[in-house]
């Protein structure tokens, strides 16, 4: 019987491997079309406030790694418009990069006003509803991406007080301060 290079049979690893693909799918959304950014996750029926949604998968990668692959993705992005960057900071060494194909969770986009949220449970990252979702809408959450970087991240989800940017929710008031306009957390709210 063969193995490979960690010693797994091709049976091993395809079982390996359709496990990490059932942890990535959920019945509760599908991947559609979305007019925020090509294609985002749908509810396929109606979701409960804090009901779990779906795991976000990958593969974990440490900080160096991280940071190789966060600049090639933001380089390909700049020049075919794909989605960005698709890594979660998990701790001080690790990082889950979620740019693989089973991972429907990866499609989400961003939203000043989300429904969803990214909670982590030591080394996992599930999706939770932060209010009822019905059947039909898109799933979004807040990518809480630093300021500092704002340029890099324009924010396509039009929804009302829509601050332009993928920025942290926490850090709007900064955002503010960097384009000279009034409190955007205070037209949001």
């Amino acid at each position: 019987m063969a193995k490979d290079e960690k010693g797994m049979t091709d049976s091993e690893l395809h079982r390996k491997l359709l496990a990490l693909w059932k942890r990535g799918q959920s019945d509760l959304c599908e991947i559609q079309c979305s007019s925020i950014h090509g294609s985002g996750v749908y509810a396929t029926r109606d979701i409960a406030a804090d009901e779990l949604i779906i795991e976000y998968v990958g593969e974990f990668i440490d900080k160096e790694q991280s940071s190789k692959r966060s600049t090639l993705q933001l380089e390909r992005s700049a020049k075919n418009g794909d989605a960005a960057v698709f890594i979660f900071n998990i701790n001080s060494k690790w990082d889950l990069d979620g740019n693989v194909p089973w991972n429907t969770a990866r499609l989400i986009n961003h939203s000043c006003s989300p429904n969803c949220e990214a909670q982590s449970r030591g080394k996992k990252i599930f999706i939770h509803a932060l209010r009822k979702i019905k059947q039909g809408e898109e799933l979004t959450y807040d990518y809480g991406f630093d300021v500092d970087c704002y340029e890099e991240h324009p924010c396509l989800c039009r929804r009302d007080g829509c601050v332009g940017y993928i920025v942290s929710r926490d850090q709007w008031h900064i955002l503010d301060d960097k384009l000279g306009r009034g409190k955007t957390s205070e037209k949001a709210s």
